[in-house]
Formats: structure tokens, sequence, C-alpha cells
């Protein structure tokens, strides 16, 4: 992220032709630029997306890092919860409907056999009315089983003299949610209230097409018939 908090703060003093910040000042608009970056993770999980190495408690249920917000995907085992660790066995995502069809017991750690609790992960369950939680299998034997997972962070609160914490793409979205809200404080002024509502559906309109544009680019769209073997 390179884009500066200052810079999209100007640009929006400028619109409001406000850029002594007497009417809406500049502490107000900081702040809103961080619920903006709230927002954006909220309707696009992905924009804030962190890769982390993470220990799992012993057992079957985990819990993501305290800054995420929800699960977005875990990819395999590692050595180790540093940086450098090496790569180990793939993990897939499986339905638990699947898991409990084949081992009701498999959260219990004393079951025995393919179940049984290890250090190396093979599948994991995961409910979205629940994302910050999910469930592996076998469940961890112990502290020391390591996994890749990648999770949407809460942003970090920025200040003025920093860079925005979300993808420079988002810039001109921070913008338009800034307006919106500045537009808002004058809500009862006609004019103010309807420019507030174009400003918030170019805000939700840039997220969301961002998040189609991505879908269309995504290289597992057409990964469908043109599975290669292995």
């Amino acid at each position: 992220m390179t884009v500066t908090v200052q810079s999209v703060v100007d640009r929006v003093q400028n619109i409001l032709q406000d850029t002594t910040g007497i009417r809406w000042p500049t502490a107000e608009l900081v702040l809103w630029v961080n619920d903006a970056q709230r927002e954006i993770a909220l309707i696009k999980p992905d924009a804030t997306a962190v890769t982390a190495n993470v220990a799992l408690v012993v057992g079957t249920k985990q819990t993501i890092p305290s800054d995420g917000n929800r699960l977005l995907s875990i990819n395999r085992n590692m050595s180790s919860a540093a940086g450098g660790a090496t790569g180990k066995r793939a993990i897939r995502l499986v339905d638990s409907e699947i898991l409990n069809a084949m081992n009701p017991d498999w959260h219990d750690p004393s079951v025995t056999g393919d179940a049984a609790h290890t250090t190396t992960v093979k599948h994991y369950t995961f409910d979205s009315d629940n994302p910050r939680v999910f469930y592996v299998y076998p469940g961890a034997s112990s502290t020391s089983t390591f996994i890749e997972i990648v999770y949407s962070a809460n942003p970090a609160t920025v200040a003025l003299s920093g860079n925005l914490g979300v993808p420079d793409l988002f810039a001109n979205a921070v913008m338009n949610y800034v307006l919106y809200m500045a537009y808002q404080k004058d809500a009862e002024v006609a004019a103010h209230q309807q420019r507030a509502g174009t400003h918030y559906q170019l805000f939700t309109t840039s997220v969301a097409g961002k998040a189609q544009l991505d879908l269309a680019a995504n290289p597992n769209t057409d990964r469908a018939g043109s599975v290669a073997s292995v």
C-alpha cells in the first residue's frame, strides 16, 4: 500500500471546497477513512487477505488470529510457524457432514484409526455463519501442529501521516466513502443528501465491481474440464 491518507484527505477537501478543514475537520475525515477501510473488508474480505503460518491448539476446534475477521482458506501443513517454514502435506476443504458420517467420534481425542489426533492435518471444515472458527481433521494432538492459512484481517487504524491499510486500487472507493460521510453530516440540505447517496453508490459499485472483476480473472474460473492429470 503506497497511497497516503494525506493524499485522499486532500482530494476530499478539494471536492468539498474546504481545504482548511473548517466545516469538516481533518481529524474527522481521517476517522471516516478508517471507517471506509472496515467497510471494504466487510464487503470484500480478500481485500485485506493475510497469509500466515499458525500453531494449532490441541483438538479439532481452531480459531484464526485475533486480528482476523474471517477465514478465507487453508493451504498446507508447515514445519513451524516461522516465516521461512517448509511446506508439507496439502489440506483439503471438506463438508463436515461427510466426516460426521465417516466417523461421528472424530472430535474425541481418544478416537483411533484414520481420525486419531496427530500433528498432520488432512482436511478442514468451515461454516460461513461462524467465520472465525474452523475444524481440522484429524484433530491436532499437540501445539506443535502448524498450518498455513489465509484470512481476512481487520484493517489497521491509519493516521494522516501514514498510508492506507487497503490496496491502492481501493483509494477511490475510500475517497467516495469519506465524501458520503461528509455530505451525510449536512443531510438536512437536500442537495447534500443527494450527493451523499451518489457517493455511497459509487463506493459500493467500486468495491462490488472489483469483486466481479477478480472472479472473471480468477485462474480457477475455467478449471472445470481442463484439470491436468497428476
